[in-house]
């Protein structure tokens, strides 16, 4: 059966989201001394480096950035065929006491905010975690509700959404495959 593609982002799109949510972190971090950001692997991590670099600009100071493999606190293990690569996390800093954002490319079930918040829990007690995804495509299994938001996209579940970024995939753009 041929795909159809939908076209839901293209870079400047993207570009115009992560200005916009990095203004909204700002305004609800106004003491933005204790704030740190921290990305799921995979385009997580270049949203959460952007999204970072942003309100640093704004705040006028660099803020640090982490990365989660959540590979291991996924609930799923038992339900697939093979283990999945684990890859290491990088938080280079302590999360005891920061403003965490934590930063995905598509909120869909919850499932995998609910595993990195797991894994966040193995590097100390955050102050506060929000969450900040480029899509949010409804479909919720988990009481887990974005704090700032990309782009909204109420999707069918038989739909998939695909987020494509020049860091890893030599592009900007997400689309809906039908």
């Amino acid at each position: 059966m041929p795909v159809s593609t939908v076209i839901l982002l293209d870079a400047l799109a993207i570009e115009r989201a992560l200005t916009r949510m990095a203004h909204e972190v700002v305004e609800h971090n106004p003491a933005a001394d204790a704030l740190a950001f921290v990305g799921i692997r995979t385009h997580g991590v270049p949203l959460a480096q952007r999204l970072a670099k942003r309100v640093g600009t704004i705040v006028q100071r660099e803020l640090p950035v982490g990365e989660l493999d959540i590979s291991m606190h996924r609930d799923d293990l038992a339900l697939r065929e093979e283990l999945p690569k684990v890859g290491l996390s990088n938080v280079p800093f302590d999360v005891t006491g920061k403003e965490l954002v934590l930063v995905d490319d598509v909120l869909f079930t919850g499932r995998s905010i609910r595993a990195a918040m797991d894994e966040i829990a193995d590097f100390g007690r955050a102050q506060r975690i929000q969450l900040a995804v480029l899509v949010d495509r409804g479909h919720r299994e988990l009481p887990i509700r974005p704090d700032y938001v990309g782009k909204n996209a109420p999707t069918s579940r038989d739909e998939r959404v695909r987020v494509r970024l020049t860091e890893v995939d030599g592009r900007d753009e997400v689309v809906i495959e039908k």
